[in-house]
């Protein structure tokens, strides 16, 4: 008897033991392009039909092994196998038809989209595929309030609701960031166009002068998201492209992951003969992503990208060359075989924690350098670049009279030092095909250039259907010229200091839920912009301490949401920004300007955008896109000199832009879009007395994505851009200005009708 009893009570031991004693399988639930935790996130285990939450930070607890499913509005459902009791990471991909549901993290509270009190556009890797991985300004130009002119691969500009219209060459007044690293100079200049497009898996683009968090920029701010490595997951993966003008890309990506660490490496080279003379392009990257979670608090990321570059330069055409002879180059840069040689690197390291399930940090420290040689006809730049920096903040949540209150406190120090040298160059001294030679040296720079944000923004609940955001931006710039050159009576000495004055930026906004899936949003905020040093320097050589950054003040009003049972998303915006201290570029010589303070601009636009889903279950998808902008931007004060340009349309920005978009795929894999842009007239002088022509372009994408075998993809694309064969100006050159004799040079020809094609082929082990 006492054995049976002593047996029976070992068998109940063991058995409560079992039960009590299994290890819990725990893990966390991510975006997968950008790590952000996904909150309560529905979790259903398929046998038991257990239903259970992610929590706010995106951790969750399973108690048996099995087959489960994660759904979150916004995301696609994934069924995931999970056998053993290791840390699991879950990444769940964005579900394109319901991008309003989506968590953004651009304003580092993370929130579903339809609630943001600010223009934010997501751009997701499904928009990107729909268009060639050659040049960004195919995806940019698809998002209402952005255009960017393409006169080369490697010449761009980027404009959001017309701010950075008249920078001359390039993009500035908008702030870019790739991951937490800024793609902003020193003196506000940005350059997102080199960089590898297949390497981003998505942009969210803030429009407007609303993100007091990266530095209350006027014309906002673009967040380049680099592609995540997959976690549990061996991969590798080619693509090969060509197409016209001798185009030949190839992207080759690796993926190596493990249950808690992801890295993702991308090389690409792309190669092409451009449309015009001297347009040779040849770029050569390396991206390298990985991330790494220490238990359930602690993640490390690490992010480098290099890039090599060497494109040719035709520059712009005058009228009759750009109607006659638009495959020429610019006289004088074909004769000197101009050229851009530039490397460039990033290095990043991120470091997330979370202290409690309310307050975690978020901190990254990162350098970066670029070197390049330019020879240009008037004279050869030669120029180095390092920065570091360190961006840091808290992200918290709290309750106010039992209503949810998140915030985030941080700052961010940045500091380049720029080295440049211009020397003589001596091409009429050689042979035709000898091109740029160097000579004397001309002048020699070094600018140390400084900036630092502190910002703080919150989000109150002010009940379950409204929520305030209010933000402030604090900020200051300095910079400190060497004038590194002998000085003499032709060569003023330019060493000096300049300083901005302490700018307090700050930003309101309210969101209303108005019905279930539709929101209204306002907002209330104030921008900057700071000068270049170049644009200080007066012709004597000494630094103009009385110019004013540009600052303006953006109202806002706009609605989002989804209708016809969701199937019809839609987003609208009306805005007005005013500008102040209006910075103009005055041309004094061929490669000379000052800057000088010249009145006020006055930004009123429309914008819309429509997604609907026409056609959509299990083996047939059909949707239409319309993005639509319409821009009424004045010159309110504008005297130049004797020149009055006062109630003239702003220089170099379109008076509409329209968008439309048809895609479809199916379930036996054939896939492929069509899109139809129109780009209204532009002003190309400030007087108004010339304007470039309105055009329309047509682009054509079509493909075959199959398994050929279990763990082997392939996909098969063919695309064609401008089949109509427009002639069009896809660049323009404002206020040009003809030396010697010679027509003005405003316009860079578009390419004529091209194609490519290519595959695409992944390998999962």
């Amino acid at each position: 008897m006492f054995i049976k009893q002593y047996l029976f009570f070992i068998f109940i031991f063991l058995s409560f033991s079992n039960i009590f004693g299994q290890s819990k399988i725990t893990g966390k639930i991510i975006d997968t392009n950008n790590s952000t935790p996904i909150a309560f996130v529905q979790i259903t285990n398929i046998n038991s039909k257990v239903i259970m939450q992610s929590s706010l930070n995106g951790s969750f607890e399973l108690m048996e092994f099995g087959t489960y499913i994660f759904k979150k509005e916004g995301y696609l459902e994934k069924t995931v196998i999970i056998e053993n009791d290791k840390y699991h990471i879950i990444q769940l991909n964005l579900n394109p038809s319901q991008l309003n549901e989506v968590i953004i993290n651009s304003n580092h509270i993370a929130k579903k989209l339809k609630n943001a009190t600010a223009s934010i556009n997501i751009i997701s890797s499904q928009d990107i595929e729909r268009s060639n991985n050659i040049n960004i300004n195919t995806v940019l130009n698809k998002t209402p309030g952005v255009f960017m002119q393409s006169g080369a691969l490697n010449t761009n500009r980027i404009t959001i609701r017309g701010i950075g219209s008249r920078n001359l060459f390039g993009t500035s007044k908008i702030r870019a960031y790739f991951k937490d690293i800024p793609l902003t100079n020193g003196s506000g200049e940005t350059n997102i166009e080199d960089f590898e497009l297949g390497t981003i898996s998505r942009l969210e683009i803030i429009k407007g002068a609303v993100s007091s968090v990266y530095g209350a920029g006027l014309g906002g701010t673009i967040h380049l998201i680099p592609e995540q490595g997959d976690f549990s997951k061996q991969q590798i993966a080619n693509q090969l492209s060509i197409g016209s003008f001798g185009l030949v890309k190839n992207l080759s990506s690796l993926n190596l992951s493990s249950k808690k660490s992801s890295l993702k490496a991308i090389y690409s080279t792309t190669q092409s003969d451009g449309y015009r003379d001297n347009n040779e392009y040849n770029r050569k990257t390396f991206t390298l992503n990985s991330s790494h979670f220490i238990g359930d608090k602690d993640e490390l990321a690490f992010l480098a990208s290099f890039i090599d570059l060497k494109a040719f330069i035709p520059s712009s055409l005058n009228e009759t060359n750009y109607l006659n002879n638009p495959t020429s180059a610019a006289f004088t840069w074909n004769q000197a075989k101009g050229f851009e040689d530039s490397k460039r690197g990033i290095l990043g390291l991120s470091w997330n924690h979370d202290y409690n399930s309310k307050i975690k940090q978020s901190t990254s420290i990162f350098t970066s350098y670029r070197k390049g040689y330019e020879p240009r006809p008037f004279n050869i730049l030669s120029e180095k670049t390092i920065a570091v920096g360190i961006r840091s903040r808290l992200i918290g949540q709290n309750k106010i009279f039992n209503k949810p209150l998140n915030w985030t406190l941080g700052g961010e120090l940045f500091k380049d030092t720029y080295k440049y040298s211009t020397y003589e160059n001596l091409y009429q001294d050689f042979p035709p095909e000898t091109g740029s030679a160097k000579g004397n040296r001309l002048s020699d720079f070094k600018e140390k250039r400084n900036y630092y944000n502190a910002f703080f923004e919150t989000n109150y609940n002010i009940s379950s259907k409204t929520i305030l955001s209010i933000g402030l931006n604090l900020n200051e710039t300095s910079y400190t010229l060497k004038d590194r050159f002998p000085v003499s009576e032709s060569n003023p000495d330019q060493s000096g200091d300049f300083k901005f004055k302490t700018i307090l930026s700050p930003k309101f906004g309210v969101s209303h839920e108005l019905a279930k899936n539709i929101n209204a949003f306002s907002s209330l905020s104030h921008g900057f912009s700071p000068i270049s040093l170049e644009e200080t320097l007066l012709p004597d050589g000494q630094i103009n301490t009385s110019l004013k950054p540009e600052t303006g003040w953006n109202f806002e009003f706009g609605t989002r949401g989804s209708i016809i049972q969701n199937k019809l998303q839609f987003n609208v915006s009306i805005y007005r920004l005013n500008i102040k201290n209006l910075l103009v570029s005055r041309r004094i010589e061929q490669d000379q300007y000052i800057g000088i303070n010249a009145g006020k601009t006055q930004h009123d636009g429309i914008e819309m955008g429509l997604d609907y889903q026409l056609i959509s279950n299990k083996s047939f998808h059909v949707s239409t896109v319309v993005n639509y902008s319409i821009n009424d931007y004045k010159f309110k004060t504008f005297i130049d000199e004797s020149n009055d340009y006062s109630g003239n349309d702003l220089t170099g920005v379109p008076s509409q832009i329209f968008n439309g978009i048809i895609d479809f795929y199916s379930s036996i894999g054939i896939y492929g879009n069509i899109n139809f842009q129109h780009v209204g007239e532009m002003p190309i002088t400030d007087s108004n007395n010339l304007y470039s022509d309105s055009y329309s372009l047509t682009n054509l994408k079509i493909g075959f994505k199959r398994n050929l075998f279990s763990r082997l993809n392939y996909n098969l694309f063919l695309g064609l851009n401008n089949i109509f064969d427009k002639h069009y100006a896809s660049q323009i050159l404002i206020n040009a200005s003809g030396f010697g004799g010679n027509a003005p040079r405003y316009y860079y020809p578009g390419n004529p009708v091209n194609y490519y094609t290519g595959i695409n082929l992944d390998y999962t082990f």
